[in-house]
């Protein structure tokens, strides 16, 4: 049974838009081996369509002798759009309707993790329709004033349970929890089922 993981990169006040503004200059070895080691980890990767069109115009091209690149580019790929009518980046599926059934069934397939880079409306009606299994914060030392959050302001809170906590030498953390189902409303307002933005 494979299990829905969530990778998201943070700024100390909670801005997950445009990462690579705060995130280049924390690479450390010791985060490249984690990321590593969860890229390797993972069977599939599930991504919004913002996120899937900026993986697929670098990710190809891209080599390295770690192995990022190799496992990206040959992975199996699942994209949750309604506006996308195929995938151009090597081992693409698009999941166009039935999105909850489609990645109920992605899970009973897989033996490994599904993993989901960005694609913060994805992610959000992931969380709200009690498809994840791990949350992965990668907060970064940063506070960055403004800009897009991943949680939606909402009046109702909604519970994790920390499973993990590692802290690399550049100062990143990666905090790793668990939905508790608690006051699930709380994940924020989006449509029943994510759209052609994420």
């Amino acid at each position: 049974m494979g299990r829905v993981v969530l990778s998201i990169f943070t700024s100390a006040d909670g801005v997950v838009g445009d990462p690579q503004r705060f995130t280049f200059q924390f690479v450390s070895e010791d985060s490249m081996r984690t990321g590593l080691a969860q890229l390797r980890a993972a069977d599939a990767l599930l991504l919004g369509r913002v996120t899937y069109e900026g993986f697929a115009a670098s990710w190809p091209t891209m080599t390295d002798e770690a192995g990022f690149a190799d496992k990206m580019n040959t992975m199996p790929k699942y994209v949750v759009s309604t506006t996308l009518d195929r995938g151009e980046w090597n081992n693409t599926t698009v999941i166009s309707e039935n999105a909850a059934e489609a990645i109920a069934k992605l899970k009973a397939e897989v033996d490994g993790d599904i993993l989901v880079y960005g694609s913060v409306a994805l992610v959000r009606w992931l969380l709200r329709n009690e498809l994840v299994d791990e949350l992965r914060l990668v907060t970064y030392p940063v506070v960055m004033g403004g800009g897009v959050r991943l949680f939606a302001e909402s009046n109702e809170p909604a519970v994790l349970r920390l499973v993990d906590a590692q802290a690399f030498d550049s100062g990143v953390v990666v905090l790793t929890y668990a939905p508790t189902r608690v006051k699930l409303v709380g994940w924020g307002q989006e449509p029943e089922a994510p759209g052609g933005e994420g």
